[in-house]
């Protein structure tokens, strides 16, 4: 083998998932078609649960110190705004930041890691086999990923399908200099602020995407929808973007595997697409990680497909709904919704949508815990009187044994079996945590309770399920 993965695409998705799998020693080349960034942003914010996952490999920090903070989110253009910042979150809050700092940022990071990148290189071919994949007919690996982009030459290559539903709109999209102030337009102009310039938005009413946008073109239908006339100068991006949403049939084939955009697209509202990307890497990188390094179960792959094909339909869901709410002829609909999100029970749960940190896996028949499957939370503990945290104990890669007494389980390969002193007791009131099993993502995949309860079954079957550690 010349190394052990292949991705395509130098994104969020393959980026991230580089520096997952290179934190724990596979041998990782990353192709990247573009020989440079482009000189545009497609996306511009972090949220919660992004924040949470990179703090989990010491990096959030990285992105925080250059981003903006913004306590609320939006859900569908609904004209209140929704709190985050009083919800107990660890990262109360979405981050702005550009995609294109982001993608810096984590390049720094998989440098420092010792990934090879190579920029100006696209996947045009493979072939797979039993032992490995031959990409391009001279790069051999035991796995290829395809992180690139919603018209993936990866997948189209494998043979999977892309079903889901048609762009039946386009909508307009320009970074530009105006003096339109940010906020909501009338005849549905859109104006988002950005550092030194500002994103307008506006429905297309020519339907043609086969011609590019000019900045006259935007400018005369953005005058149109305004019923009056407005200065625009200095694009940065003109674009357009559709309503299609389409979800890969199948997350894996054989050895080759999809994330990010290559595996779903949706309507852009909530900004979703980068953190879902983010979110993909992060679940797939230990599991490819296991299984190059020969310690996973044979199911355990196949559950990368299992738990992020869920995710991803969730948020096709909501962003098509976010899209339809924001449209027009329905504003009885949007009325009705804009009460129902000023009820505090409505409003959180549109929030963890809209942000990512009501992503659950599923973890068996008998899970009913509320922290099962979810992203364990950050409590603060002592070790040997030491204080650290969760987050911190996950910044290796490995996965977590957390003992807070009685559970006295001998050391194992593969997972750090740590002896722990909540220092916030209001934390643990949830269900009364005795103990807890953390996967190498963060996310909790068995508990007891200090009842002596055991979900969703007993130890041996999650370390078995999920490390491959079969019982002495």
């Amino acid at each position: 083998m010349d190394t052990d993965v292949v991705i395509a695409g130098a994104g969020p998705a393959g980026l991230t998932l580089a520096c997952e799998l290179a934190m724990v020693g596979v041998r990782t080349v990353l192709l990247e078609r573009e020989p440079r960034r482009p000189g545009f942003c497609r996306g511009f914010n972090l949220n919660a649960r992004s924040l949470d996952a990179f703090d989990r490999r010491g990096i959030a920090d990285r992105f925080i110190a250059e981003g903006h903070k913004v306590p609320v989110t939006s859900f569908g253009g609904l004209p209140a705004p929704l709190d985050i910042g009083n919800l107990g979150w660890e990262h109360p809050y979405t981050l702005g930041i550009a995609q294109t700092r982001v993608e810096e940022i984590l390049e720094e990071h998989a440098a420092e890691l010792g990934v090879d990148i190579r920029r100006g290189q696209a996947v045009h071919s493979f072939t797979q086999d039993d032992s490995g994949v031959t990409v391009n007919g001279e790069l051999r690996a035991r796995y290829l990923v395809g992180c690139d982009g919603s018209r993936s030459a990866v997948r189209k290559l494998a043979g999977i399908d892309f079903p889901g539903t048609p762009t039946t709109r386009y909508v307009m999209l320009g970074d530009v200099e105006t003096d339109l102030v940010p906020g909501k337009h009338e005849g549905g102009v859109f104006v988002i602020p950005r550092p030194g310039y500002v994103r307008v938005v506006v429905a297309d009413p020519v339907f043609d995407r086969a011609e590019p946008i000019t900045l006259a073109q935007l400018n005369s239908t953005v005058d149109e929808a305004l019923g009056r006339h407005v200065e625009m100068a200095e694009p940065r991006w003109l674009t357009r973007f559709g309503n299609a949403a389409r979800q890969a049939a199948q997350y894996r084939s054989g050895r080759v595997l999809l994330a990010g955009d290559a595996a779903h697209i949706h309507p852009p509202a909530g900004a979703q697409g980068v953190n879902l990307a983010i979110a993909d890497a992060m679940n797939l990188g230990w599991k490819l990680a296991a299984a190059v390094q020969g310690w996973a179960s044979p199911e355990l792959l196949d559950t990368y497909h299992r738990e992020r094909h869920a995710a991803g339909a969730r948020v096709l869901l909501h962003t098509q709904a976010q899209a339809l709410l924001a449209g027009d002829g329905i504003g009885p609909l949007r009325d009705l919704f804009a009460e129902l999100s000023e009820l505090d029970s409505v409003g959180r749960y549109l929030a963890e949508l809209a942000t990512g940190v009501e992503t659950r896996y599923e973890m068996g028949e008998f899970a009913t815990h509320p922290w099962l499957g979810r992203m364990a939370p950050d409590i603060p503990i002592a070790i040997d009187g030491c204080p650290t945290s969760v987050a911190k104990l996950l910044r290796g890669g490995s996965g977590l044994l957390l003992d807070f007494g009685g559970l006295d389980h001998p050391p194992l390969d593969r997972v750090d079996v740590v002896r722990a002193e909540p220092l916030d007791t209001e934390s643990m009131d949830e269900g009364q945590v005795a103990a807890m099993l953390v996967r190498p993502d963060g996310h909790v995949a068995w508990l007891a309770t200090a009842d002596g309860r055991a979900e969703p079954g007993p130890l041996a079957a999650a370390l078995s399920r999920w490390f491959g550690l079969v019982p002495a």
